[in-house]
């Protein structure tokens, strides 16, 4: 009974052991052309689309740790559009396609070498999910209410990019700063403004959630470079004539913290909300 039992199992399996014979015997001949191989799935975009890429956070600027810490070399290799400072707090930058401008302190702008270095900057890889064209915009506060409307919600990071015709354009920039390094609110107390009147240009920057307060700025923060990369400053007002609007939403974000002596420091506990909008504004 054993033995029959044995038989009946492994006969049992007989036609599947033939299909299988005839399969490999099909494959070994030329004539025959055996089944394509499963392909794996390609390998996923290594580029961080989604990512926001952050150098330091906003208090320990508002703090004054202004010392470089990362090239400009190293931070286009996260992000080809973004915001941000210079070594020394040495004016404004702009990060546009992948180049990186400096707005002086007379409202100038440059392009800066690679070895130039960060201590606070944002930067993302732009690719937009919608844009629109905006008209008439009286003033900043107007331009934030139509952007409002592009934001599906108040929990995720936004990227924008405007490209348009400006009646009225107001910026700022700062002036290197010596050590021992102030706090940013007086630094900005003395600003210099520049104005510009009918000018075509480019805004960049992010919105960030609330929950982001004391790493970053919640809310809207963006920065105008000219269409002819000659001048511009952090947006501190502006008249929309007409535009195009490009927002890229952003689920991720990655922050990397100052390693010298007076970021590890300073308290960070501290709410500085009033001094940001200060210093912003």
């Amino acid at each position: 009974m054993k033995k029959q039992s044995m038989y009946l199992k492994t006969a049992s399996y007989f036609p599947y052991l033939s299909i299988i014979l005839a399969a490999l015997l099909c494959a070994a001949f030329s004539g025959c052309t055996a089944a394509p191989a499963v392909q794996p799935d390609p390998a996923p975009d290594s580029d961080f689309t989604e990512t926001v890429y952050q150098v330091s956070t906003l208090n320990a600027l508002m703090q004054g740790v202004y010392d470089g810490e990362i090239p400009i070399g190293q931070l286009t290799q996260e992000g080809d559009l973004g915001i941000g400072t210079f070594d020394g707090l040495d004016g404004e930058m702009v990060v546009l396609d992948g180049r990186v401008y400096q707005v002086r302190a007379d409202g100038k702008a440059v392009e800066v070498e690679d070895e130039v270095k960060t201590p606070f900057a944002v930067v993302t890889f732009f690719d937009p999910e919608q844009q629109v064209q905006l008209t008439g915009l009286e003033d900043y506060a107007g331009l934030q209410a139509e952007l409002d409307k592009l934001l599906p919600s108040p929990n995720m990071f936004y990227a924008f990019r405007i490209d348009g015709s400006f009646d009225y354009v107001k910026t700022r920039s700062v002036p290197r700063q010596n050590k021992p390094y102030p706090p940013l609110v007086e630094v900005t107390d003395l600003q210099p403004t520049f104005e510009f009147q009918d000018v075509q240009g480019t805004l960049v920057g992010f919105w960030c959630p609330s929950f982001v307060e004391g790493i970053n700025m919640p809310g809207y923060h963006l920065h105008f470079l000219t269409e002819d990369h000659t001048a511009g400053g952090h947006l501190l007002e502006c008249a929309l004539t007409e535009g195009s609007v490009s927002v890229d939403i952003k689920t991720e974000f990655q922050m990397l913290l100052p390693q010298n002596e007076h970021f590890a420091l300073i308290d960070l506990d501290e709410s500085l909300e009033e001094e940001i909008k200060q210093a912003e504004q």
